[in-house]
């Protein structure tokens, strides 16, 4: 029987005393931070505050975007996108009414997706004024084309299949409502639990 001193404490091998498990417990401050893109998104100049916001943000804040667009400036939207990639923060993504197009793309990208009832998606293929000789229209033409395709392709995939991708970038539009969004999105995270379970399998040790 092991021997207990007065404190009901329990020596260790060494003779020491063991006196539990003790937590040790830091709380940090945790900023919410909200911003409505609503209606077009305009040029890249209007949404810096955005842009430092989400750089400079801590890896304790909640950065809520809320999305009402039917797209706009496909480069404001990439920089968008690759800023909240890049943030520090975690992004949540909310879905309030519509995102069309380049608001589409931003929805996916948080991390964490929110759906409202009533809400719809939209994808579709760029479009664009061209301008300059044949050739160096023909040369943009393409180049924009492989650009958008591989935009695509890195972000909507696996939520759009790639016969999907394939028809957006043929012409087609993509349409789903907030049903169909949930279920994609549930497909998804059942998909990513299943993948960390084998990972996990696969990582624990093995008794001989």
């Amino acid at each position: 029987m092991n021997r207990h001193d007065e404190d009901g404490d329990q020596p260790a091998e060494n003779g020491s005393f063991f006196r539990g498990l003790i937590r040790y417990e830091q709380q940090l401050p945790v900023r919410q931070i909200a911003y409505y893109l609503c209606g077009e998104i305009r040029e890249p100049q209007y949404y810096t505050e955005l842009f430092y916001t989400l750089r400079t943000a801590a890896e304790t804040d909640l950065v809520y975007l809320h999305l009402n667009s039917e797209g706009g400036d496909f480069n404001t939207g990439l920089q968008i996108i690759n800023n909240v990639l890049a943030s520090p923060a975690r992004v949540v993504t909310v879905l309030e009414a519509r995102a069309y197009s380049m608001a589409a793309l931003i929805f996916l990208c948080g991390d964490e997706l929110v759906v409202h009832d009533n809400c719809q998606l939209m994808f579709h293929i760029y479009s664009g004024i061209f301008s300059g000789k044949g050739n160096e229209q023909q040369a943009e033409v393409l180049a924009i084309a492989n650009w958008f395709e591989k935009v695509m392709t890195r972000i909507c995939s696996p939520f759009l299949s790639t016969a999907e991708i394939g028809s957006i970038l043929k012409g087609s539009d993509v349409w789903m409502d907030s049903d169909e969004i949930r279920r994609r999105l549930q497909r998804l995270k059942r998909a990513s639990a299943k993948a960390a379970r084998r990972k996990k399998a696969t990582l624990a040790p093995r008794e001989d």
